[in-house]
């Protein structure tokens, strides 16, 4: 079979605190039921980085100031939607930090796909309960290198479950 892959872009907040990172409950696309770096696309006209403040008080209710961009790195996994096997992502890395606010559920919408934002360190993530964006900037806070290469996944399960402390929770679809 013909692979047909879905290109998605773009921009991800890395917010660390002793050794922690911010991240989201992610409800929707390859990722959905996995922590997920804050961020997303870009709407219409907006910039990389006005994209980057929108998304990410959107998705954890903090407003941030860019500190830096680290990089960018690409991402492919197979996932079955719309009519694509896989899904090409290219992911703009931002070093953030807080301005004002604090975590909060966000506000639902259509395309919202957070579900609210936590606190985790490296030991509790896997890749089985995070996106390779997640994976990857635990990999940077390390080595403060992004690398070049895109990272592919020949095996991803998009998780139909969510995991609330030890327990998985069924989604209803």
């Amino acid at each position: 079979m013909m692979k047909k892959y879905h290109r998605a872009f773009g921009v991800y907040g890395i917010y660390e605190d002793d050794n922690r990172l911010l991240v989201i409950h992610k409800n929707g696309g390859p990722y959905k039921n996995r922590f997920d770096l804050p961020g997303g696309s870009l709407e219409e006209g907006e910039s990389l980085a006005e994209a980057m403040k929108r998304e990410f008080q959107e998705e954890t209710g903090i407003e941030i100031e860019i500190i830096r961009n680290i990089g960018v790195i690409d991402f492919m996994l197979p996932w079955d939607w719309k009519g694509y096997t896989h899904v090409h992502h290219t992911a703009v890395y931002y070093l953030v930090r807080k301005v004002v606010g604090e975590i909060s559920i966000p506000e639902q919408f259509e395309g919202q796909d957070s579900l609210g934002a936590l606190w985790v360190s490296e030991y509790e993530v896997s890749s089985d309960n995070a996106s390779p964006l997640v994976l990857k900037a635990f990999d940077w806070m390390k080595t403060q290198n992004l690398g070049i290469e895109a990272e592919r996944y020949d095996k991803w399960d998009v998780k139909t479950t969510r995991q609330i402390g030890r327990r998985e929770v069924e989604e209803n679809n």
